[in-house]
């Protein structure tokens, strides 16, 4: 098979296409698990193109790092639209690669990027780095390291798998990490503290990292030291890195390390994937609309078409959250397998001390079925002192799926739940089950229709996707939604109630109707 040191340039040809036929021919090369295991996505031409054209410098002399080299192809793209842009003299490069099967790629595509620059009387220094970027760069979380090398621009399509909290670069992140990590964020994250004062970062990543308890050490630090100036979404989650046949929702950003300033606005564009990124369409949104910079969590949202920009900008007016009405939501205290000795099937004569228990299965939307056979998903739970830990008392409720599958249309699955005449009042509420409740009280019935309605509803499902890139729905998301007033929420409720039908098309239909907007699903 032909090798990087055999493979040549065409006369003329541009450094990023050499490098992307070196990226290629290497994916051909080693297995589908040898890239899985090294978070190897590469980058499509289209896409290296629109992150370089996101470069703002104007500098003669630069400082440019690539912390997930690969084959080259951001340094080379991001290089061209400088020659193109600017008056670029001096270019120092530095890049990282750890790939052994890999890096002799990357070094016959940097060094034909040198040649390609000495014909146009540019300079380029490179050093490639063969050792792990985040073990190399931990130091530079301290405050008092202060001696690291610091970078003009950053762009970087870096490496995409879970680590787990036992790893050692979780450790040595520790700052930047809330929990199981993704490798990905712990790369922008010290990356972000490689930057010169007004240096630019581009990456593209999964989008995950815009809401969730994993990723909230992660925004925490990113939103205080950077301002976004663009971001870009896809439409598909198939065709951004399709040679590599990935399934994944994916974002670029574009940012500036500098002050954040009140009334900003960032550039949002969407494609559906990379044949019409040339022809984005292109919104220009208040930075606060997107991002809540006073709030803990610094969810991001993504819009990525106009009927989510309309949302938001209606979502944005509402001013409250569900804990303002003193109303909480909660994870099912029951984890089915350290439970396993109180969980059971009633028997033939019953017995006195088992309440139900609700599982994710037993919740679809406006509706619970109880019981339910599925999957041995026992529908019982023992009321004894062991127990009682484990159960919440039985009262007015809404019960929220915290997991959707692939193949659900919505993300948020909700139903009311109203106490049974009989029981002992105690039920069980399962993991995988969010339950909202009354704080010190208990919710009014058309609290419960209000709330679940709007939950299943086709604004709410296209507002929680927003900002979640996921199948997850977390308590803590749900806890930082804007909710309309309380009582919008009971008179929602009322209507329901009164108009006995609990279908999606009569609920779309009312609550479209009651906040004047079209229909949402296509």
């Amino acid at each position: 098979m032909t090798s990087a040191e055999e493979i040549q340039a065409y006369p003329d040809e541009l450094p990023s296409n050499f490098a992307d036929r070196l990226g290629e021919m290497y994916s051909k090369k080693v297995s589908a698990e040898h890239k899985k295991g090294n978070g190897q996505y590469f980058t499509p031409i289209p896409i290296s193109g629109l992150m370089a054209s996101f470069c703002r410098t104007r500098k003669k002399n630069l400082k440019i790092l690539d912390p997930g080299c690969g084959a080259g192809i951001l340094a080379c793209s991001l290089v061209e639209h400088l020659t193109l842009n600017s008056e670029s003299e001096k270019l120092d490069l530095v890049a990282y690669e750890t790939d052994s099967e890999l890096i002799r790629y990357t070094y016959a595509s940097l060094s034909y990027l040198k040649k390609w620059l000495e014909k146009r009387n540019i300079v380029l220094n490179y050093i490639i780095f063969v050792e792990d970027f985040v073990l190399h760069n931990a130091l530079t979380i301290s405050n008092n390291h202060k001696d690291t090398e610091k970078f003009d621009i950053i762009i970087t399509n870096p490496p995409y798998f879970k680590i787990s909290k036992d790893d050692i670069r979780t450790k040595a992140a520790a700052e930047l990490v809330s929990g199981h990590a993704n490798i990905y964020s712990i790369f922008i994250g010290l990356s972000i503290n490689l930057l010169l004062d007004e240096g630019q970062i581009i990456f593209i990543t999964p989008r995950s990292f815009a809401s969730g308890n994993y990723f909230r050490a992660f925004r925490q630090h990113f939103f205080s030291l950077i301002q976004v100036k663009n971001i870009h979404l896809f439409g598909s989650r198939t065709s951004t890195f399709d040679r590599d046949k990935v399934l994944q929702e994916t974002v670029i950003i574009s940012a500036l390390k500098e002050k954040i300033l009140p009334g900003s606005e960032i550039i949002v564009s969407s494609s559906n994937g990379i044949k019409d990124i040339n022809n984005s369409i292109r919104h220009c949104l208040p930075a606060k609309s997107l991002v809540d910079l006073d709030s803990r969590e610094k969810m991001l949202h993504l819009p990525i078409n106009e009927k989510e920009i309309s949302i938001l900008e209606l979502t944005s007016n509402w001013n409250n959250k569900l804990i303002d009405y003193s109303i909480q939501i909660s994870t099912g205290p029951v984890v089915s397998h350290r439970a396993g000795l109180y969980i059971s099937e009633k028997s033939e004569n019953g017995i006195d001390n088992l309440v139900p228990l609700y599982w994710l299965h037993n919740v679809t939307k406006m509706h619970i079925s109880w019981p339910l056979e599925y999957k041995n998903k026992e529908q019982y739970i023992k009321v004894v002192p062991e127990s009682l830990p484990l159960l919440v008392r039985s009262k007015n409720y809404v019960f929220l799926r915290r997991f959707s599958t692939k193949d659900d249309k919505s993300r948020l699955i909700a139903a009311p739940y109203f106490p049974l005449a009989e029981g002992s009042g105690y039920i069980g509420i399962e993991n995988k089950l969010n339950y909202i409740y009354k704080i010190n009280g208990e919710l009014e019935n058309n609290e419960v229709m209000g709330i679940s309605a709007l939950l299943n509803s086709e604004l709410f499902d296209t507002y929680f996707q927003i900002f979640n890139g996921n199948v997850n729905v977390s308590a803590t998301e749900i806890r930082e939604m804007k909710m309309p007033s309380i009582d919008v929420i009971r008179e929602i409720g009322d209507e329901i109630i009164y108009s006995n039908d609990l279908t999606m098309k009569n609920i779309n239909r009312y609550i479209n109707n009651f906040f004047e907007i079209e229909s949402i699903m296509v």
